[in-house]
């Protein structure tokens, strides 16, 4: 067991995913001999070579182009993405040709291709770094879509990620990459959790709060304000949005009745938008009160000096729990 860092636990991933497997291969801006914005790759191109660890120009679709070749030529490149905003000039190449390939070819071309993207909010910067773009790409067929909340989950995922035959969008909680947690890095690989299951993190009996990312810290605090009022409060933390495992979350909406989703992203179309249209299916006759949903607002996201107001709270959480236990 050691204890790391977010941010640090994905480079230990990144580094031992490399060291078993020769094809796999990293490229982004500033990845190299600066180790990234966040330094999550730091030191990894001194041990690996400016071969396997690649400095590229400013040019995400040239970026994930070029990895999508790469992939069909039997490497896994992973991709750094520098922040959520700029993803958008690769839109095309993501939605219509990553996500597509494999089944354009009837299954005979696989592009194992992974991109990290910080995503999130909460750390003072300016336009087009705080974005929760998740929405967009879960809605795209072909395309996994995961997002790890704690250094644990961070090591293990990524490396779950690069193994997959299917491209995967790893959205990494940028507010989040210097909280610390144990990391079991000895587990064989039967005894890891698989990549797209959900887990229960605190056990509840009045209501479940579903969180991801970057929000997994705040259900987990809003479970501990509501207990010292009495109130228990079940906190489901999705680790994958694409695909979803909507059974974990109904077997918790079945014990307790009542159902909270927190994202960072806006609620309208956002993924809390697919999970209450889910829960409402599956848990129709256990469901006391209307699912309620809390994150940003229909808004373009706010400059840095006001985004506390549009950051989910938890306030705004508890509040929605009440509304929720009131109906």
């Amino acid at each position: 067991m050691e204890r790391m860092a977010i941010g640090k636990a994905i480079n230990a991933g990144l580094r031992a995913a490399m060291e078993r497997d020769p094809r796999v291969l990293l490229m982004g801006e500033d990845i190299g001999a600066l180790g990234g914005v966040f330094r999550v790759t730091d030191g990894l191109q001194k041990d690996f070579g400016e071969d396997r660890v690649l400095d590229t120009p400013l040019a995400e679709a040239g970026i994930v182009g070029t990895a999508i070749g790469m992939a069909l030529r039997g490497y896994r490149p992973v991709c750094e993405i520098q922040f959520n905003g700029f993803v958008f000039p690769a839109f095309n190449q993501i939605t219509t040709q990553l996500a597509k390939l494999r089944a354009r070819s009837r299954g005979r071309l696989s592009v194992p291709v992974v991109l990290r993207i910080p995503s999130g909010g909460g750390i003072g910067s300016v336009e087009h770094h705080s974005e929760s773009p998740e929405a967009l790409f879960a809605h795209t067929p072909g395309l996994r879509v995961v997002t790890p909340s704690s250094a644990h989950d961070a090591y293990w995922m990524v490396q779950q990620s690069i193994a997959s035959a299917d491209p995967v969008l790893f959205l990494e909680p940028e507010r989040r990459y210097w909280e610390k947690g144990d990391v079991d890095v000895d587990l064989a690989p039967g005894q890891v959790a698989p990549l797209h299951r959900a887990r229960v993190l605190r056990e509840g009996t009045d209501a479940t709060l579903v969180a991801y990312g970057p929000t997994v810290r705040l259900a987990l605090d809003a479970a501990e304000a509501a207990a010292a009022d009495g109130t228990r409060l079940e906190v489901v933390d999705l680790r994958s949005i694409s695909p979803l495992d909507v059974e974990t979350v109904a077997e918790s909406v079945r014990r307790t009745g009542r159902l909270v989703v927190v994202q960072e992203a806006p609620v309208f179309f956002g993924a809390g938008a697919e999970i209450a249209a889910r829960i409402q299916e599956s848990c129709f006759y256990s469901l006391e009160a209307p699912v309620k949903r809390v994150g940003g607002y229909h808004l373009p996201y706010p400059a840095a000096r006001v985004e506390e107001h549009y950051l989910p709270t938890v306030d705004r959480v508890l509040d929605a729990v009440e509304q929720a236990l009131a109906a």
